[in-house]
């Protein structure tokens, strides 16, 4: 099985989100495009939680101004 590598996620950083959490409902903190179109939401808990998932998989992470995602010096500002 062979692997592709990815380059690292472009950061952008919004005023606000307003979606909902994928796993728990709770107010979104970040949110992230795969390179095929998906989308996933998390809140700050879960985002950083999956943090090192969602490095592997996005193309680009989009987090609330003043959230302190744990990724966040790992990926290229946009």
């Amino acid at each position: 099985m062979s692997s592709t590598l990815l380059p690292p996620p472009r950061l952008d950083v919004v005023p606000e989100l307003t979606e909902r959490c994928d796993r728990c409902a709770a107010a979104a903190k970040l949110t992230f495009r795969l390179p095929t179109g998906g989308e996933l939401v998390f809140c700050g808990h879960h985002a950083n939680r999956h943090t090192e998932d969602i490095l592997r998989a996005a193309a680009v992470v989009v987090i609330e101004d003043g959230f302190v995602w744990q990724g966040a010096d790992r990926v290229a500002s946009g």
